[in-house]
């Protein structure tokens, strides 16, 4: 067997890196995985569509043998094709600022960062489009420059499947554009790379060392990584390798046939019945703790005020299943179409404080009422800032710990159709939903016993965080939409969609 000229990283040092310049390939050395077909099948079925994802993976076999046998470089090309032509730069974009970073988070290999985040300079050298890598190279590895294919856009925005010179990063030309990013001079002290493809650009470093393919090491943990990844888009929820992918496919059109079924039910039966009926359709509905009776008809009685954290759009019609009764749900924004097909009474505040408070206590003296302070959902395990409104308005709060356990996708989106967040929910084989109901809050601890309605805010979001197992934060919808989108998350009338996302 032929001696590889470049000793393993596990021989690098990371003593005394603050001044100088490393380079290092991605897929295979600061990831884990050597293979980037997951990636691209995000950018396919996020920007692109199931149909798009299902020509991929049809694809997907030509585009390994062609990568093995005949060329990498061809073999990426047709990847590339298949993957982004007709697909607008904002879309693509918005998938690599939204839901790539949190795949790419979890598969960071711990050797190479350990190395890697001691330079003082960093450079990322890859096959893969640079469009797709730049912003988690940035934000989450504190890079200062992505050297990767660049893709050929119309005048209009429009991929075009075809490449930009020299074409793919590898073998040469990643030593072509490496010497032109340093212009011939000061080049960088240290290449890491995982293949001999990436020999050429090594060997005009410093120092060059190879990343061994391992199966079994542990990702880097996300906590190490330069920023904390609290908020991330896209529908799926597993890493979509071709066997994930091709089960994922298999099961949509039978997932949404499901879903119809599920969401009909929450439409046309009984609230009473339905966690039984939900559980014959293969959806859990965990309750826990005792929820409050339903309130007795009385003068200045009115109803409960339920405090929740926030999974998805069906958080209030969840407790309504789990008190076996309907309840009226208030947010931000909401369509037409979501009013239509609630199987709960919503209403939509209109962001002026005097009249939505006059709004939730006139819902209050009708009945019960579900309220989700943090203005938005948040998928990791994270309660972002209580809106402190609701604590003035009322005395009979009981807060609920709301969590949902899904297996393929996502019931929340901050860029798609948030109307079909119910959709992709039910579409899961086996969804689960974790109602908690804690004590009512009391007297003393509302503003009634003469806490500020900020106090009152806090001490509910801590309760809930501790029961939940989550951590508080003072993040907003608008620090959600600015990551995600570019924007901080208000909604046009005309296009606002469902229980206020």
């Amino acid at each position: 067997m032929k001696r590889d000229p470049f000793d393993t990283i596990d021989k690098c040092s990371d003593k005394g890196r603050s001044k100088q310049t490393v380079v290092s390939d991605l897929d295979g050395t600061l990831l884990r995985s050597r293979s980037s077909f997951p990636y691209f099948m995000l950018v396919a079925f996020e920007a692109g569509g199931v149909a798009r994802a299902f020509v991929l993976l049809l694809c997907s076999p030509l585009c390994w043998l062609l990568y093995h046998c005949v060329s990498e470089s061809i073999g990426i090309r047709l990847l590339i094709f298949v993957t982004f032509a007709g697909l607008k730069i904002g879309g693509i974009e918005a998938i690599a600022r939204g839901t790539l970073p949190k795949f790419y988070a979890e598969d960071v290999h711990p050797d190479t960062w350990r190395i890697f985040s001691s330079f003082g300079e960093r450079y990322i050298l890859t096959a893969t489009p640079r469009i797709m890598a730049e912003t988690f190279a940035k934000t989450y590895l504190g890079v200062d420059g992505v050297l990767g294919t660049e893709l050929h856009f119309t005048s209009g925005g429009i991929a075009t499947g075809l490449l930009m010179n020299p074409g793919v990063l590898t073998g040469r030309n990643k030593e072509i554009v490496l010497r032109q990013e340093f212009q011939g001079l000061n080049l960088p002290d240290v290449g890491l790379g995982d293949r001999p493809s990436d020999h050429n650009f090594m060997s005009i470093c410093k120092e060059g060392y190879i990343v061994p393919p391992s199966n079994t090491i542990l990702a880097a943990s996300k906590e190490s990584l330069m920023n904390l990844l609290v908020f991330h888009d896209g529908r799926l929820i597993q890493r979509p390798t071709a066997g994930i992918a091709l089960i994922i496919l298999l099961w949509y059109p039978i997932g949404a046939v499901l879903a119809v079924l599920r969401i009909l039910a929450g439409i046309l039966l009984p609230f009473h019945l339905l966690k039984l009926v939900y559980k014959f359709l293969g959806v859990g509905v965990v309750v826990r703790g005792t929820p409050p009776p339903e309130p007795k008809d009385g003068p200045g009685r009115g109803g409960y005020l339920y405090v929740c954290s926030h999974r998805t759009l069906l958080d209030p019609v969840m407790v309504g299943v789990a008190l076996k009764r309907r309840v009226t749900a208030v947010t931000y924004s909401i369509s037409r179409l979501s009013e239509v097909l609630s199987p709960i009474k919503t209403v939509a505040l209109k962001r002026n404080r005097e009249k939505d408070a006059a709004k939730i206590r006139s819902l209050l003296r009708e009945g019960d009422l579900a309220i989700c302070p943090e203005g938005t959902t948040c998928r990791e395990p994270y309660l972002l800032r209580f809106s402190a409104l609701f604590a003035e308005l009322s005395n009979q709060l009981v807060p609920v710990a709301m969590n949902t356990r899904m297996s393929m996708f996502h019931g929340t989106t901050a860029q798609g159709w948030k109307c079909l967040d119910p959709f992709y929910f039910f579409m899961n084989p086996n969804p689960i939903y974790e109602v908690t109901f804690l004590n009512e809050l009391p007297v003393e601890l509302t503003c009634a016993g003469g806490k500020s309605s900020y106090e009152v805010a806090n001490h509910i979001q801590q309760l809930l965080s501790q029961t939940l197992g989550f951590e508080c934060t003072n993040y907003t919808r608008k620090d959600k939409y600015g990551v995600l989108c570019g924007n901080d998350g208000s909604i046009p009338l005309k296009s606002q969609d469902s229980f206020g996302s």
